[in-house]
């Protein structure tokens, strides 16, 4: 493992046509040493080993630059974790104003030590969840983008997140598996929230060759304003089904 991380991470940035200065590689690996660091206190992440962090949460996490790479963004990560992909992106894309949503105290503590540490500017952490933020009038509408990662099914993902996006904004959902079904599921619900399917991208990176693909959605008009619902209602009657 070098400074600028493992071989296969540095083919990814390659292959991603990324250009990575020698801070933002600092950046990089200080953020994968706390993660490291804070889960033997904490439940961060399951990935315990340096590199697969590089890969299996680094690089996923950049690989959204595939389909939306612009020099100014207002992102919103929903249900971050431990900053993927938001965390990451921002690293890359300094310019980029990213709020980062996480419904668990502790990991916002992480985050928020990350951000402090590395001294990043126009970017927040918010302790709380999506479908009560997502109600607020300063959210409501207001992000160019809008992502989420291993946090719910594809429609409940667009229901969370079709709140907060401005029309002509986009949701992109990264996906693994079969989604056959859920896609189906997912494609009844985005007519529900003002939301339509622009592009499946599939993701062949280093060590990322499972099947990952990027699902991306643009907001065509304001979603309804009864949206998002409670989880307790969206468990019972998810979008889509039916």
């Amino acid at each position: 493992m070098t400074e600028r991380g493992s071989a296969a991470f540095q083919e990814g940035i390659q292959q991603l046509r990324l250009t990575l200065n020698e801070e933002q590689y600092a950046q990089m690996l200080y953020y994968q040493q706390a993660l490291l660091e804070w889960n033997t206190r904490f439940n961060l992440t399951a990935i315990t080993d340096a590199e697969e962090v590089l890969l299996k949460h680094f690089l996923d996490s950049l690989s959204l630059l595939r389909v939306y790479d612009h020099p100014q963004c207002h992102l919103l990560d929903i249900g971050t974790g431990a900053g993927f992909p938001g965390l990451v992106l921002k690293i890359v894309r300094p310019d980029w104003h990213v709020t980062l949503l996480e419904a668990t105290g502790k990991k916002v503590t992480f985050l928020q030590h990350v951000i402090d540490t590395l001294g990043l500017a126009h970017v927040v952490a918010l302790h709380g969840r999506a479908e009560e933020f997502a109600h607020k009038q300063m959210y409501r509408g207001h992000f160019d983008l809008v992502t989420a990662r291993a946090v719910a099914s594809l429609a409940s993902l667009l229901e969370y997140g079709a709140p907060y996006c401005r029309v002509g904004g986009l949701l992109i959902f990264p996906k693994k598996g079969d989604l056959a079904e859920e896609l189906a599921q997912g494609r009844r619900a985005a007519g529900q929230v003002g939301a339509m399917l622009l592009a499946d991208d599939t993701v062949t990176l280093p060590g990322l060759a499972d099947g990952r693909r990027l699902l991306v959605w643009q907001q065509q008009k304001p979603c309804p304003t009864q949206f998002p619902r409670s989880g307790a209602m969206m468990a019972k009657k998810p979008l889509g089904s039916g």
